[in-house]
């Protein structure tokens, strides 16, 4: 099998989709190579990216792999790089402090924050969405959520913005190093003054038997809920909007029907969802997708984006519709590592984008904003910045 380069390929990352299209056409499996990984397993067929995702074959430890060195820092060790037993009593631990009654609880201070941030955007015509919008309501909210003192948000940003979609300057290993010292400090704070937040609740948690999260596990704990809990929700709102903007019908049938807004959310995972690929895995044993048979310990990627557009999967899957029914999509992931925050980022797309359409009827993209600045990378998709004014 031929070993694909995807930095060969033009303009990959401002649209990926008709090279994914193209690749689907071959088959669901291919090995690519990409900056960082010499050979890869790309899945990009809807079925089969869905099957990989619910497997335990495929493993998330990298501790476990003697091909690969595994990071040492307890960031890496978080409740998404661990399999079961593991994994499961991680999430079973948080799970029961990370309550959709929390979630819920959490609506009025969601509207709350997003009419302040449009009461200071609107009088001005226009702004860059990420900077007004976009980024400061998921971080604001997470942050509040788990306890994060406001003073500390701006280095949080750039730190995340470090291990999530790290520029060439950047070495991994200090921004990860970086963040691992800045929550060791956090979780003491809350340890010597605890509050009536997530995270404080989090150190305090024990199940029935007396287990309990570990210094560690506490770090990789809140580096997963900080990071993925601000990160997703940025890009499902700024790609929403891009989304409706670049389709003035669908726009006009948002705003005609504001009852199809959550409808209108849902394919806006799925058309252009926050998340490109799911997080690396690799086989535990040799495992056959489609027909193609992954050797043992072989580094497998899962490209949700490209099942989201699978016309096996979804009629017309490169038509962004809002009243289509796209029940099944992958933006969230799927099987044992679902994404625990989907409600509370569902919940801040509504509220965000239908009280933006609300405030700003003649909202569109702003001529002198210049071209998308992308953001780098398999993992995130998504623009630093979207100049729009009304």
């Amino acid at each position: 099998m031929t070993v694909l380069d995807l930095r060969d390929l033009p303009d990959f990352t401002a649209n990926p989709y008709p090279y994914y299209a193209k690749l689907r056409a071959q088959g669901p499996v291919h090995q690519v190579r990409t900056e960082h990984i010499e050979r890869l397993h790309l899945v990009v067929g809807y079925e089969e990216a869905r099957s990989v995702l619910a497997d335990q074959r495929f493993g998330k430890d990298w501790r476990t792999n003697e091909r690969w060195s595994a990071p040492s820092n307890p960031i890496n060790a978080n409740m998404l790089e661990l399999d079961a037993p593991h994994h499961t009593r991680l999430r079973r631990l948080v799970v029961r402090e990370f309550t959709a009654r929390r979630i819920e609880a959490l609506r009025p201070r969601v509207t709350e924050i997003t009419t302040e941030l449009l009461d200071a955007m609107v009088p001005a015509g226009s702004a860059d969405l990420v900077d007004a919008l976009a980024f400061p309501l998921p971080m604001t909210v997470i942050c509040e959520l788990l306890g994060v003192p406001d003073i500390d948000r701006d280095t949080f940003r750039t730190l995340s913005n470090g291990v999530v979609t790290p520029t060439p300057a950047q070495r991994e290993a200090d921004v990860v190093g970086a963040m691992g010292a800045y929550l060791v400090q956090l979780i003491e704070g809350k340890r010597s003054s605890p509050g009536d937040d997530l995270l404080s609740a989090l150190i305090r948690s024990r199940d029935e038997g007396g287990d309990g999260l570990s210094g560690d596990e506490l770090v990789g704990m809140a580096f997963l809920l900080l990071v993925a809990g601000h990160e997703t929700t940025v890009n499902l709102i700024s790609n929403g909007v891009r989304s409706l903007l670049d389709h003035p019908h669908q726009l006009a049938l948002l705003r005609a029907d504001p009852g199809l807004l959550d409808g209108a959310v849902e394919e806006m995972l799925r058309y252009d969802g926050p998340v490109e690929t799911a997080t690396f895995r690799f086989t535990q044993e040799d495992v056959t997708v489609g027909s193609t048979v992954i050797p043992r310990g072989e580094v497998v990627l899962v490209a949700l984006a490209s099942g989201d557009r699978d016309p096996e999967r979804f009629e017309d899957p490169d038509t962004f519709d809002i009243r289509r029914a796209p029940q099944g999509h992958l933006a969230f992931g799927h099987g044992a590592h679902y994404c625990l925050g989907a409600p509370l980022a569902r919940m801040e797309a509504r509220i965000a984008i239908g009280a933006l359409l609300e405030r700003c009827p003649d909202l569109a993209r702003d001529p002198a904003g210049g071209d998308p600045d992308w953001l780098p990378g398999l993992l995130m998709r998504g623009v630093r910045r979207l100049p729009v004014r009304w």
